[in-house]
């Protein structure tokens, strides 16, 4: 008994972490978790705090939060009262600001895993490069 016990522990904590350490790297990536009709769930790995908003094809902000979690970022987005259409999730942390594509058609909502677009912010490591331009 007390064996079987130790198993289901041991088991419930290495399927209860592998949701925040999909991907070993420094850098956050995001990860479609499930989709599941007009939801779907993903997780930031390495990222404790980042800014989420979500824009319409036009660049109008349809919705943003300040997002925040220990270990990485955890959210489950319901896309049910939008239109069909193409729409963007833009995640901002202290690192970089990166755009992923959100797809609604007949009541489906698909994020690519792959991200549009990738803008590193300037920092401390910025300081001693320089750029040539021809």
């Amino acid at each position: 008994m007390k064996k079987t016990l130790k198993l289901s522990l041991v088991c419930a904590v290495l399927f209860g972490t592998s949701t925040y350490a999909i991907d070993g790297n420094g850098d956050f990536a995001l990860h479609v978790i499930k989709g599941n009709g007009s939801e779907v769930t993903f997780a930031l790995n390495n990222v404790k705090k980042a800014y989420l908003s979500i824009y319409d094809q036009d660049g109008t902000l349809i919705y943003s939060e300040n997002a925040s979690g220990e270990r990485g970022i955890l959210r489950t987005f319901s896309f049910e009262e939008f239109p069909a259409g193409t729409y963007f999730l833009q995640v901002e942390d202290s690192v970089k600001t990166t755009k992923h594509e959100i797809t609604i058609k007949n009541n489906v909502a698909v994020i690519s895993r792959k991200a549009v677009s990738s803008i590193y912010k300037a920092g401390s490591s910025a300081n001693n490069t320089s750029v040539a331009v021809r």
